[in-house]
């Protein structure tokens, strides 16, 4: 006996491990609250009923609907059974007395049957998270793992994606000329189909700068190879630019993208960029390229808007007036970047990444 309790001791401890009342929480409110979104979201247009018996039964049969037509047809028609059992199990039910060896097989049929169900989404659930590792394992290769080596210039930089596979951008390569083009993007969206459009555009990228390194040719490049993937869904913001390190001329386009910020070094902060529309919207896309120059004591951030929207517990955004706030201070480009992910994360709190969120810090020294 005690060898029982000491196995089933460590059998709740291992379950136990790691253990967080507020995830726990969270599994009621905001989790339960986004799994009925996602279920029954094909039932979006029609009006619910405000109160009462008939706005629970409603919700009941889309929460029904919403499960079932997700199943395969063999698998719906397990769960269809596993309900009628359930409730002719119910309706057998007099409160009066014992159940029956009847309700308790019924019952016992329905559980099963769920369970049943339970592991064979799971399995499936299983395998695609391991498809999903490999599709994020070839994806990070696209981007940059190294800092770029060059002399008198330093780099911080790292992405956080809300889901397995993200949405947003950013590279580094020297060209042929002894340039460097730092890019940085967002594709619509965040998931696979972010992650899809993001591949694409940067191997349209790559292409463009051996072609002409110029970036309004680049992104007029980029621009046509999304808008020929066809969708209203592929499309991209960009912000592309060509360094050139000993005079720090810098010459970019920014399309729909976050304007990047330039701080001095004396402490005055530009905004780096000109409206227009992202890439992929349409095929003729007016776009001007604007050069500045990056001085010795000059910091570049670049980022995606995921940084600005991330929100907190109330619901308000990051924004924009903080990033120039975090920016103020100066130091190294490593220093600024935890500076900045360091702020983000205490404004979210414990809330969830929502958005993909990207950031790149260039700091020229000052020798």
């Amino acid at each position: 006996m005690a060898d029982w309790f000491r196995r089933a001791e460590r059998f709740v401890r291992s379950q136990a491990k790691d253990f967080d009342g507020g995830e726990f929480q969270r599994l009621f409110d905001r989790d339960a609250a986004r799994a009925y979104d996602v279920v029954t979201r094909d039932h979006a247009g029609e009006e619910e009923p405000r109160r009462g018996l008939r706005r629970f039964f409603y919700r009941a049969r889309i929460l029904f609907l919403g499960l079932s037509y997700r199943l395969s047809p063999p698998r719906r028609l397990l769960f269809a059974i596993c309900m009628v059992l359930a409730l002719w199990g119910l309706t057998d039910l007099d409160v009066d007395s014992t159940p029956s060896l009847q309700i308790g097989l019924l019952s016992l049929l329905s559980i099963a049957g769920l369970v049943f169900l339970l592991v064979l989404e799971l399995a499936d659930r299983v395998v695609v998270r391991d498809e999903l590792e490999v599709a994020r394992e070839l994806q990070r290769e696209l981007m940059p793992v190294d800092a770029p080596e060059i002399d008198g210039y330093s780099f911080a930089f790292s992405y956080r994606t809300a889901n397995t596979i993200g949405g947003d951008y950013y590279d580094f390569f020297p060209l042929e000329d002894g340039r460097w083009a730092v890019i940085t993007g967002d594709a619509s969206g965040h998931g696979i189909a972010a992650g899809l459009v993001m591949a694409i555009a940067g191997s349209a990228l790559k292409l463009a700068f051996d072609r002409d390194p110029d970036p309004v040719s680049v992104a007029h490049v980029v621009n046509r190879a999304l808008c020929r993937t066809g969708g209203s869904r592929a499309f991209m913001t960009l912000f592309c630019g060509v360094l050139e390190p000993r005079s720090g001329a810098f010459r970019f386009v920014c399309a729909g993208h976050p304007y990047p910020l330039l701080r001095r070094a004396g402490g005055e902060l530009l905004e780096l960029g000109e409206g227009s529309l992202p890439l992929g919207i349409r095929f003729e896309l007016e776009l001007q390229a604007l050069e500045t120059r990056v001085e010795p004591g000059d910091t570049l951030l670049l980022y995606t808007d995921g940084v600005v929207e991330t929100l907190n517990p109330d619901g308000q955004a990051f924004g924009f007036e903080r990033l120039p706030a975090a920016l103020a201070s100066g130091g190294t480009s490593r220093e600024i970047h935890d500076r900045v992910f360091r702020e983000v994360d205490a404004f979210r709190r414990d809330e969830p990444v929502l958005d993909d969120c990207s950031l790149v810090v260039v700091t020229r020294s000052l020798a």
